[in-house]
């Protein structure tokens, strides 16, 4: 199973103001296990940078000037994503926002939102009421952080990915935490729906007819308040 772990940096909040994508930054994953492959690209935004997004990003207006214009990365990055992989992010609305106000912009096609898979709702459903933010997650599970002293892509990709496998039950997720069917295993996400199928046949009565006798004795003394007018099996 392919997935895909990616972090995006803007220069804002919302696409239909105005705001760009500066970064792209993403892992690929390999039945939850890193690859090695990764795309990271940095992008002119074709604006200036607000000096808010500076800060946090670390990235001028000067540093940006040479880098290519999404149109020409789309292509690069649609390609790395592939078609069908997900996309694991952390709070994957406003990362899928933009991408697709990019990919819109440039006439390429959008990607679903059923490719998303946010860590933040995961970790908001396993956690609730405790931060789940990218940082909080990392101090939660161990994962060093330390090289984030400024956002990141590629990095905080690198982040996540370590969180992620951490969310859904460290790097050997079938390790202690899956159930194994007829058709295989489950992991660790799928376990929790999954349902023991009926018996074809049912077990025998463990009940000797002393044993029942004595149950049916026992309930004709209860009278008609008895809850029990019969052994169970």
């Amino acid at each position: 199973m392919r997935e895909i772990v990616l972090d995006t940096e803007t220069t804002g909040f919302e696409p239909a103001e105005g705001h760009r994508i500066v970064e792209i930054g993403a892992i690929e994953l390999f039945n939850h296990m890193p690859t090695g492959r990764t795309f990271h690209q940095y992008i002119n935004p074709e604006r200036m940078m607000p000096t808010e997004a500076f800060e946090v990003h670390g990235l001028g207006d000067d540093f940006l000037r040479d880098k290519p214009v999404f149109a020409q990365i789309a292509d690069a990055f649609l390609e790395f994503i592939g078609h069908d992989s997900k996309l694991v992010i952390h709070n994957a609305g406003f990362d899928m926002k933009f991408l697709n106000a990019e990919l819109g912009w440039v006439a390429r096609p959008l990607i679903g939102m059923d490719r998303a898979l946010d860590t933040l709702a995961i970790a908001r459903q396993r956690f609730p009421g405790a931060p789940a933010s990218l940082d909080a997650l990392c101090r939660r599970f161990g994962v060093d952080n330390s090289a984030r002293e400024k956002h990141g892509a590629l990095l905080d990709s690198e982040i996540l990915a370590e969180v992620y496998l951490e969310l859904i039950g460290g790097r050997q997720p079938d390790f202690g935490l899956s159930v194994s069917t007829a058709g295989g295993s489950l992991r660790a996400g799928e376990a929790e729906a999954w349902r023991p199928p009926p018996r074809p046949h049912p077990l025998p009565s463990r009940i000797t007819p002393e044993e029942a006798q004595a149950h049916a004795a026992f309930v004709a003394t209860l009278g008609d308040g008895g809850l029990w007018p019969k052994p169970g099996p």
